[in-house]
């Protein structure tokens, strides 16, 4: 997949293209799902696929204040979109400037004149242009004006099953970023794993931290404060951790080192036992007391809750526990 971060990179002979709009943020099911659909009707017609997106998201440009956890940053984003196929994506820079372009200056110079549209994959509630003046009439009208079909997609329901990922009642409901972010604001890392269609990931540099767990004979990886996804609920969570910059290197990982998934007990919270004020999150590879990862760059997969963060009266009760918490993340990652 091609991604390129200004129409000026977009190749002269690009096209003609499906061309679909979107935040994707955590590319959950409802995304895949629509973007492979959109992929295999465009190579039955012979034409190429490319997805707009923008960065940083428009609401933390509009309302930073109020803006909502995002499930991804760029680099997992576009490494997820790049599994559905697509053969491009235009992420593009979102600023208070690209916001001011009426719906007919976006769509003519972003669909029409850089991307060469043929189909252009929407939703019901699609909105774009100044004050997001453009809707789903104005992309028909643009469309019958420019040359190009509008294609509407419904909204993907999840279907329901026993879990909590579908709520009290056990209804369907709309696949969602809004929904995950419920989910992982409880804690409830598997039932996001089931509308993500993927785990729930972050990303970000390895920094010292107090050395307590080395220690305690459970060295860990402190994730940096600026690091990028969601941050679950406080508790201790069965995961993996996968190196994709070695510390020391400005190049990703060999694909032979990246692509390994080290077994992790990842830990979310204060650290209340030594009353701890930030909140961290960290990762002991289990059984490797050998690694230096400090300055690296490494992904977290979450896969399962294990329990909530707890306080212990001494530090004995807390390294029995942990030794419990070892155990029972192994179980979980072998079944």
């Amino acid at each position: 997949m091609q991604c390129w971060t200004g129409l000026g990179q977009v190749p002269g002979d690009f096209g003609p293209s499906v061309v679909t709009i979107g935040n994707f943020d955590g590319v959950h099911r409802g995304h895949t799902s629509v973007l492979a659909r959109m992929v295999e009707d465009a190579r039955i017609a012979g034409l190429a696929t490319v997805a707009v997106t923008f960065t940083p998201h428009p609401q933390r440009v509009h309302r930073p204040d109020t803006a909502p956890p995002l499930l991804t940053g760029d680099a997992d984003r576009l490494e997820l979109l790049a599994g559905t196929g697509l053969d491009a994506v235009l992420l593009v820079d979102y600023t208070m400037d690209f916001a001011r372009q009426t719906p007919e200056e976006f769509v003519r110079t972003y669909l029409v004149d850089g991307l060469r549209a043929r189909t252009v994959v929407v939703g019901r509630d699609v909105r774009f242009g100044r004050d997001n003046a453009g809707d789903l009439g104005t992309m028909r009208e643009l469309g019958e004006r420019f040359g190009f079909t509008v294609r509407v997609i419904e909204d993907v329901i999840g279907a329901p099953d026993a879990t909590s990922a579908e709520g009290a009642e056990g209804r369907a409901r709309r696949w969602s970023s809004t929904w995950v972010r419920e989910l992982l604001a409880a804690g409830d890392v598997r039932a996001a794993e089931r509308v993500l269609g993927h785990p729930h990931r972050m990303r970000g540099v390895v920094v010292h931290g107090d050395a307590r767990g080395r220690e305690l004979g459970f060295p860990t990886a402190n994730l940096a404060p600026e690091s990028e996804g969601m941050v679950p609920a406080d508790g201790v969570y069965a995961g993996w951790l996968r190196v994709v910059r070695p510390a020391g290197e400005r190049v990703p990982a060999t694909p032979s080192t990246a692509c390994v998934p080290l077994p992790a007990a990842i830990s979310v919270g204060t650290n209340p036992t030594f009353d701890g004020e930030q909140r961290r999150v960290e990762a002991y590879v289990l059984d490797r007391t050998d690694l230096d990862l400090y300055g690296a760059k490494v992904v977290l997969e979450f896969v399962a809750r294990m329990r909530p963060t707890l306080r212990f009266t001494d530090i004995d009760a807390l390294i029995v526990q942990m030794h419990t918490d070892v155990d029972g993340v192994r179980e979980v990652l072998r079944a």
